[in-house]
């Protein structure tokens, strides 16, 4: 008996201690499954799991896990070390070493997680919390802007959910994301394909593993001094934003095809900008890539502005120079003279005809003849620091006597080494070497301001510039410019934007920040209905960006002609719009008296093969004086009417994104195209020394694979000697040794000799018609398959002058036509 009570006994307190032990058991793993994939954090906070439903595939990398939420205090993160989830309140604990606790709100949005730092105590050591880096195996497509990462089948993806949480990770006290530096310099290497690859952002990362995707947000309470823009010491003023609290993401996971569907969810749900384009969202509306033409026009001539786009089939124009100053934005007199009501009634005519216009900015850029400079100097413009007067000065010193030289002896992206004192702004030419601390050869009263006498003790502030020899705005002046911006849009019904120059906002000390935020005043404040309407784009990229902008668009015509002019980029462009889900844009290109049917035609099919439009910089006079003007606004609206159309299959795309092939597009009828493969080569007679009599003509092959046509081909001088005028007299070509060509003229460096497969034509350098060469027994024939090519004349002037002929054959038209 007492041996079955006391075994009963011990029963009864195993069960009491194994209950008790139960009630101080740590918290289990919390799993939150959305539409598509399943989330799992371990008990300490970290990420450790990221499965796709549909598959059970499992994205976290093995041996890889990331805290939810880190804190940055001093350069150093500290990790979660607990847990506790409420599924009734939707709240996370993270307790951390150092007595730290965070209180994140957790909701499960269906198609996404919605993470939200809603307290942390105590929090005025912490310097920024850091959303991940959480790991993913996807390395096939790292959208590091946008942050998604995809693998053609599947993409998982982070999204600020405000702009105070920034994308990617705080690599830099100023906030500079570090891929605009690799944006500058052209390439990055991606660590896990050791390919070089054109990244701009880190929001999404690679890997060794795969990729991670990352955000932060932080602590501005005070005033900081960073390393900002080449200046070693920079002051980044104290920002209130809240500082890291209410810092918000969204994390989420879908198949390759959902993936834009679920980030415009996000953007709808959680009040991020989402602009539609004709009530079509711009990320999905092939109109969000539409093509334009840039030109310089005003009241006067804005009909001819009109007619030229018309022709050309597109739908905006845009002037690339508006503005008499920057940062009023007062229009030029002689094209506005009635300031912005003139940019109005341009607006109206165009839109009378079916056309939008939009124009060109340099963001917070400010002239030095603005009135935020001249003749009393705003004090917000921008400062890279303080000191103070050390001794009194009247109006006619050249030296000034600084406290301290820290922020006035920097002199990288030093422009204009400009100071402000009181009202007065003054140029200096360098600092002395030592102390006492001296502005030398002072220029008094710099860009028409007052040169006044001030008193030892007032502040003197070093002015923040740009090489653009402008001067740039702090926080409050640039949040001024940005509605200034706004107003004229509302104003005037302007539909388009480029917000140039962005990296001026850097001035704010506020780094990436600042720029978005430039960008979101200017957003916020327009009217409604032009929310929508207003095509907007960049040269600098961001998280935040992606929502508010309908594009990027990059790729500059002054270097070189179409083919050469920064093409390697140009195409290195389209693989950063395809991984971050952005539509296509292959930059700016130049139509000048000059640029030939054929550049343009080659420049087309790269935008139909890449579904990217493009922009034309050109002038109302360029176009008027070019020969061939009708047919080459004809072929744009031709090429860019079935782009948009969708006519290309995906296969004929790959062919058209080959820079080294050719092609000819024309209609046929309504919504009907033929494209014709062109098959190119281009042969050079060279000046050769010969024995007396011995031929100097030069022999060419050509390799012709379609079928017997018309000779085509254009024929020109290459440059030879500076100065030094070069012709070739008499030019004679002869094909397959039976029938020749006598071109009786002189071929002037300047001139073109153009075969249509119709008639040689002279041409001027502006493709205007001098003279057309009879042609007795009419065009030769090009065989299929081998034929010889004989170029002969005679040289004259410099030695170096060469012929450069390109021969073209028309393959077989395919019809395509409208989806």
């Amino acid at each position: 008996m007492t041996s079955l009570l006391s075994y009963t006994y011990r029963i009864a307190l195993f069960a009491v201690l194994l209950a008790g032990l139960s009630a101080f058991r740590a918290p289990a793993p919390t799993v939150f499954t959305t539409d598509y994939l399943r989330f799992s954090f371990d008990r300490s906070g970290h990420l450790y799991s990221l499965m796709d439903k549909a598959t059970a595939r499992e994205y976290v990398p093995k041996g890889e896990s990331a805290p939810l939420l880190s804190l940055m205090k001093d350069s150093v993160a500290i990790k979660p070390s607990s847990m506790e989830y409420s599924a009734g309140k939707k709240r996370i604990i993270l307790r951390y070493p150092g007595g730290y606790t965070a209180t994140v709100a957790a909701e499960n949005k269906g198609s996404y997680l919605r993470f939200e730092l809603l307290s942390l105590t105590p929090r005025n050591d912490i310097k920024l919390v850091l959303w991940g880096p959480y790991p993913t195996t996807i390395r096939e497509q790292i959208g590091e802007t946008v942050g998604v990462v995809h693998d053609g089948s599947f993409g998982i993806g982070i999204q600020a959910l405000n702009i105070k949480t920034l994308g990617g990770y705080p690599t830099y006290e100023n906030d500079i994301d570090p891929a605009y530096d690799i944006f500058q310099t052209g390439s990055l290497v991606d660590v896990a394909s050791d390919q070089k690859v054109l990244y701009r952002g880190q929001t999404a990362k690679p890997a060794s593993f795969g990729s991670v995707i990352q955000a932060y947000c932080r602590n501005r309470f005070s005033d900081r001094v960073i390393a900002n823009w080449e200046h070693p010491k920079y002051v980044a003023p104290a920002f209130k934003d809240g500082g890291v609290i209410g810092s918000k993401i969204a994390l989420w996971g879908a198949p390759e095809a959902e993936l834009l569907t679920v980030i415009g969810k996000i953007e709808l749900a959680e009040g991020l900008p989402h602009p539609m384009i004709d009530g079509v969202w711009g990320k999905q509306n092939p109109a969000a890539s539409a093509s334009y033409l840039i030109m310089d026009f005003g009241e006067e001539n804005v009909s001819q502005a009109i007619a030229l786009t018309q022709k050309a089939g597109l739908r905006y124009f845009y002037h690339g120079g508006p503005f008499e100053n920057w940062g009023h934005f007062q229009l030029k007199k002689r094209e506005f003279p009635n300031n912005w009501a003139s940019m109005r009634a341009c607006v109206e005519k165009a839109e009378a005809a079916g056309l939008r216009v939009g124009l060109h900015t340099l963001s917070n850029f400010i002239t030095t003849n603005d009135p935020y400079v001249t003749p009393v100097p705003d004090q917000r413009l921008a400062k890279v620091g303080r000191s103070v007067l050390a001794a009194p000065v009247d109006e006619k010193a050249t030296q000034l006597v600084i406290q301290s030289p820290e922020f006035f002896n920097q002199m990288k992206n030093n422009n204009l080494k400009a100071v402000m004192v009181g009202k007065e702004i003054i140029r200096y030419r360098a600092v002395s070497e030592s102390a006492p601390w001296t502005l030398l050869d002072c220029t008094r009263g710099a860009f028409k301001t007052s040169p006044q006498p001030h008193q030892a003790g007032d502040t003197i502030s070093k002015l923040m510039d740009h090489g653009y020899q402008v001067f740039l705005a702090d926080y409050a002046l640039q949040t001024e410019m940005a509605s200034t911006l706004a107003r004229l849009y509302n104003e005037t019904g302007l539909r388009q934007i480029s917000f140039d120059g962005l990296e001026g906002c850097w001035a704010t000390g506020l780094g990436q920040y600042g720029l978005q935020l430039f960008v979101k005043t200017w957003y916020d404040q327009l009217k409604p209905e032009l929310k929508g309407a207003v095509i907007n784009d960049a040269s600098t990229p961001g998280h935040y960006f992606w929502h508010t902008f309908t594009r990027m668009n990059w790729g500059e015509p002054w270097y070189a002609g179409f083919r050469e002019s920064q093409t390697q980029y140009r195409l290195k462009n389209q693989d950063y719009f395809r991984r971050n889900l952005m539509p296509g844009m292959l930059g700016w290109f130049s139509i000048g008296p000059g640029t030939s049917l054929e550049d343009l035609e080659w420049m087309l099919a790269r935008s139909a093969g890449f579904d990217a439009g493009f922009g034309l910089a050109t002038s109302i006079d360029a176009l008027q004086k070019h020969g061939f003007s009708e047919t080459l606004l004809t072929t744009i609206r031709t090429w860019e009417t079935a782009r948009l159309s969708g006519a290309f299959s995906a296969e004929q795309k790959v062919q058209l994104r080959d820079i080294n092939r050719e092609f000819h597009l024309e209609n046929t009828a309504e919504g009907s195209w033929l494209l014709t493969p062109v098959h190119q080569a281009y042969l050079v007679h060279e000046q050769k020394v010969r024995q007396p009599g011995e031929p100097v003509a030069s022999t060419f092959e050509f390799n012709n694979p379609n079928a017997e046509q018309a000779l085509r081909f254009t024929l020109q001088l290459t440059s030879g000697e500076k100065g030094v005028r070069s012709t070739l007299d008499n030019p004679v070509i002869e094909i397959n040794s039976h029938h020749r060509i006598e071109l009786p003229f002189t071929l002037e460096e300047s001139q073109i000799v153009q075969c249509d497969g119709k008639a040689i034509n002279l041409l001027d350098k502006q493709w205007q018609v001098l003279k057309t060469v009879p042609l007795a027994g009419g065009l030769p024939k090009l065989n299929n398959g081998l034929n010889t090519i004989r170029l002969d004349g005679n040289f004259q002037g410099s030695k170096a002058t060469t012929a450069k002929m390109e021969i073209r054959s028309l393959g077989e038209p395919v019809v395509i036509k409208k989806r």
